[in-house]
């Protein structure tokens, strides 16, 4: 299938993961044409690039079609795909039928290990209700199997079939 990679992003810092309690930062979160990804480390420049060992969110995926709902949802406000704090924001897939398998994308295998649940965070970055709305479309975390890069662009996106034990999750 042809998926569409709309956006790219990194930051080198976190705003909410771990806050709980503290408050939010404001780390810039920068917009990319091309990432290299490396094997079980994650996004070079990104923040969570060798957070921990086989880390499920190496990579995180978040689809147009949900940013488009949202403002939608929300037409007096304006606010960018960035705000999600995803990595890849991509049309032409439906990002939970990738939970549980492994697939390829411009030559990068990666196995789909989760949703990227929404958290109350996504109120405070967007609107209250935006946790509520975005629960069960929140994004897809992933591994990085083999080295290589994306970039914006369209690509064949390739399912190569479920992930065995210990990949998922």
């Amino acid at each position: 299938m042809k998926v569409s990679v709309k956006h790219i992003y990194l930051s080198e810092d976190h705003n909410y993961f771990g806050r709980y309690g503290k408050g939010s930062l404001d780390h810039a979160i920068v917009e990319r044409d091309e990432i290299t990804l490396r094997a079980g480390k994650g996004i070079e420049g990104d923040r969570f690039f060798d957070f921990k060992p086989n880390y499920k969110g190496q990579i995180t995926f978040f689809d147009a079609g949900v940013y488009a709902a949202l403002q939608e949802e929300y037409p007096g406000l304006a606010f960018e795909p960035s705000v999600f704090r995803r990595n890849v924001v991509v049309s032409g897939v439906d990002l939970n039928s990738l939970i549980g398998k492994r697939f390829r994308l411009n030559g990068v295998e990666y196995t789909g290990s989760g949703e990227c649940s929404p958290c109350f965070w996504m109120d405070e970055a967007v609107a209250e209700g935006t946790e509520e709305f975005l629960k069960g479309r929140g994004g897809l975390r992933c591994r990085i199997l083999n080295d290589g890069s994306l970039r914006v662009g369209e690509f064949e996106l390739e399912v190569l079939g479920d992930v065995g034990d210990g990949e998922q999750g």
